[in-house]
């Protein structure tokens, strides 16, 4: 490994952790990256899922204000992301390639909408109801699993069903989100270190980048006024709906 793929794959770790952590957006630029560096499309996801993992770290810490208060939130799906991210590990490993990727477009974009419409989406006032429902729990299930097998973009899915679904703001969603999805991505990243391709070379400065920028983010989000935030990031998920869409149907 020559000292311009080091260079390039801390760059784009860094890119990578600061737009995850505030927008969920981080595969953006890793994964083209691990691809740009000569990764076959699986190698670089695996790889990508593992190196996630300590983008979770920093972006937990980095979010310690945002997470005051919310513990009985988090102890509740805690489990289930384990188990969804374990599951989508599992999906990757046993089936075709471009089974998910045909609908990730749909999903992503049907997200960025949910967020850029959320202030006019009113969840229901019973914050235990908010905190427990069915669809909710489902919902969470259901992204951990996608984040699990492929990745790109689960952020704006599980923030736009935190918004929805929780009586949080947006700053305290995207915060779980980040707790939620390190889960998911830890339990991927234990299946793929013992049966995947994962390229250990890369993690590394992948890994370091992404650290630095995941603890970033979050302070840099509390700058941001949230309805320009909010725009920001359903905007950014539009785009990104439209390239994966391109990818996949063209």
């Amino acid at each position: 490994m020559d000292v311009a793929t080091v260079f390039l794959l801390l760059a784009a770790g860094v890119a990578a952790g600061i737009t995850g952590s505030i927008a969920g957006l981080a595969s953006l630029f890793s994964y083209p990256a691990l691809l740009a560096v000569g990764l076959p499309a699986t190698a670089a996801n695996v790889t990508n899922t593992v190196a996630m993992t300590i983008s979770s770290v920093g972006s937990t810490l980095g979010s310690r204000p945002e997470l005051t208060g919310q513990s009985p939130v988090l102890r509740r799906y805690a489990v289930l992301a384990l188990i969804g991210g374990a599951l989508g590990a599992g999906l990757l490993l046993v089936t075709p390639p471009g089974t998910f990727e045909l609908i990730v477009p749909v999903l992503v974009g049907g997200a960025a909408l949910v967020l850029l419409l959320q202030p006019w989406i009113r969840p229901s006032a019973d914050p235990a109801r908010q905190a427990s429902g069915p669809a909710v729990t489902a919902g969470i299930l259901a992204v951990t699993i996608y984040g699990g097998y492929f990745g790109a973009a689960a952020g704006v899915l599980m923030l736009a069903l935190l918004l929805v679904g929780l009586p949080v703001s947006l700053l305290q969603g995207n915060a779980i989100k980040n707790v939620l999805l390190g889960l998911s991505n830890a339990a991927a990243a234990i299946g793929f270190a013992v049966l995947a391709p994962v390229q250990w070379w890369a993690v590394v400065p992948l890994a370091v980048g992404l650290l630095a920028g995941s603890f970033t983010g979050p302070a840099l989000a509390r700058r941001v006024p949230t309805p320009i935030l909010r725009s920001a990031i359903g905007l950014a998920g539009l785009g990104l709906a439209v390239a994966l869409a391109v990818e996949a149907w063209g």
